[in-house]
């Protein structure tokens, strides 16, 4: 379809072409989600539980580089398991459907960004278009780094640090399975939108809304403000922990400002 035609499209047309979108959306995440759900068993005991326990490759590599450097935090080290309980009848199941549902999403979101940009494509520019393909590669790069990240530091620190924690000694710990997952998918899902901050930026300063001296006039208020988020979400009294999640997180803040307009 050329751009006349689109231009000549009327409200039922786009509306037509939405409902066809959403259709193709929702049938790839299903198919995926099934997929997801028949291997899920395997999926919870190789890589969703695997932080609950003391052979996580991260623990691992603290306890190595403990050996060498005296700065890593002591709650990372000895020996570490989760004793994670169900207490309701249909927590397992209803978890193993919605974590498949949610797994189908994070596989197919470059499929769902995509075709969300094939619909609002007859309103941009053909220059805007040639820019949102970049967009939309470095979006998805950004966002899988981000879960990457979170699954790989940011969620399993916060549950060493808050799993090990004790008020009392009369208390003994012990996580449900729905605080575990509900944990789990925010931190992870939270770094991955995190991470989209330099795209975020970057459509802002092409809308004319932000310039590089926003990010120069409040470098030392983002500062604060970061350390802050880092320490909310580890909140752990070491420097090194916090370190962990301060630095990617400023780091995107100067990446931010390098893609905006001066």
């Amino acid at each position: 379809m050329n751009e006349t035609d689109e231009s000549q499209m009327t409200f039922w047309d786009h509306l037509e072409d939405l409902r066809k979108i959403i259709f193709r959306i929702l049938g790839l995440v299903f198919l995926l989600a099934v997929v997801m759900f028949s291997f899920m068993n395997e999926i919870f005991d190789r890589f969703i539980l695997a932080p609950s326990r003391n052979d996580f490759f991260l623990y691992q590599w603290l306890n190595h580089l403990n050996q060498k450097f005296p700065y890593i935090p002591d709650f990372c080290l000895g020996s570490f398991q989760v004793k994670i309980i169900n207490i309701n009848l249909t927590s397992q199941f209803l978890i193993h459907m919605s974590t498949s549902l949610w797994m189908g999403v994070v596989i197919g979101f470059p499929f769902v960004i995509y075709q969300l940009f094939l619909f609002v494509k007859p309103a941009l520019y053909s220059y805007e278009r040639q820019n949102i393909g970049w967009a939309l590669f470095f979006g998805n790069l950004l966002f899988y780094i981000g879960l990457a990240l979170g699954y790989l530091m940011v969620f399993p620190l916060t549950l060493r640090f808050l799993a090990g924690y004790q008020l009392s000694s009369f208390i003994e710990n012990s996580v449900s399975l729905d605080s575990y997952i509900d944990s789990f998918l925010m931190l992870c899902f939270m770094m991955g939108l995190v991470f989209e901050l330099p795209l975020l930026s970057w459509l802002l300063s092409k809308m004319g809304v932000l310039r590089r001296n926003f990010f120069n006039k409040f470098r030392k208020h983002a500062i604060v403000i970061l350390l802050l988020i880092a320490a909310f979400i580890t909140p752990s009294s070491d420097p090194f922990t916090l370190m962990v999640v301060f630095l990617p997180l400023y780091l995107l803040w100067e990446i931010s400002a390098m893609v905006v307009k001066k």
